[in-house]
């Protein structure tokens, strides 16, 4: 039987379970259809710790600092700066019609 003093528990991390890009778009696409604003911001910084901060700071032209800060928990990130995550992480925002019939009429 195991006990407490056997059992150990670490803080679970969702950069942990993220290991390719098809990955990376399914977290973002679920968490899209969620519509959780917070959470989706969140998910990136998961993302970006997961891509590694060192090389996104680079890539993107913010510091490491700065990217930490704006994709905390508390951050708000600019619409650029999430617009210079997704380009460096490989992808890009596109807007689609949510409903195609709606689309077709408008």
């Amino acid at each position: 039987m195991i006990s407490e003093t056997d059992l150990r528990v670490s803080e679970w991390c969702a950069a942990d379970f993220i290991n390719d890009k098809e990955d990376v778009i399914g977290y973002i696409n679920g968490l899209l259809e969620q519509g959780d604003d917070d959470v989706l911001l969140e998910a990136l910084g998961d993302i970006a710790r997961s891509e590694g901060m060192t090389k996104l700071a680079r890539e993107t032209g913010i510091t490491r600092d700065g990217l930490y800060k704006a994709l905390a928990a508390s951050g708000n990130p600019s619409y650029s700066t999430v617009r210079k995550v997704f380009a460096a992480l490989g992808l890009e925002l596109r807007v689609v019609p949510a409903d195609p019939a709606k689309a077709q009429s408008a």
